[in-house]
């Protein structure tokens, strides 16, 4: 059973496995519980999708509006978002904005990369990447942390 964070409210909504997310509904709000496009948060929408989604990984994109590399990654981030689909969780989290979450998981360079698998965080990398090499960089870690 996976598990999502609903992006509207925040509840944690249960889906199960031979359900399509995209067609679920949160059960406080009605709102669509999963997008295959990347979810803006700030430092609470960040716990909350960390606290609510299980089952998923949940792979977090730290950025900055004035960094170039960054800017470049979006069209590659979201592009990977659409291929990965319910089997992870994107989210983009503004560094300059939310510094809390920044200090928190000791990012030092943007663009920083975060997964976590059940609130956990498993791996991080930092740079650029093309929607190629996230997804697969996703699929392996997944795969190890199955194992």
């Amino acid at each position: 059973m996976r598990q999502f964070a609903c992006p509207s409210c925040g509840a944690s909504n249960r889906v199960p496995e031979d359900r399509d997310p995209a067609a679920a509904r949160c059960g406080l709000c009605k709102a669509a519980v999963f997008s295959s496009a990347p979810l803006d948060v700030d430092a609470q929408g960040l716990e909350r999708h960390l606290a609510g989604t299980k089952g998923v990984p949940v792979l977090v994109d730290v950025w900055a509006p004035w960094c170039g590399p960054c800017r470049a990654m979006a069209p590659q981030f979201a592009a990977a978002a659409a291929r990965l689909g319910a089997r992870a969780r994107l989210l983009k989290l503004n560094a300059d904005d939310n510094p809390g979450p920044c200090a928190q998981y000791a990012v030092q360079g943007i663009p920083a990369l975060l997964l976590f698998q059940d609130g956990r965080l498993m791996t991080r990398k930092a740079g650029l990447m093309s929607a190629d090499q996230l997804v697969d960089w996703v699929s392996l870690a997944t795969a190890k942390a199955a194992v």
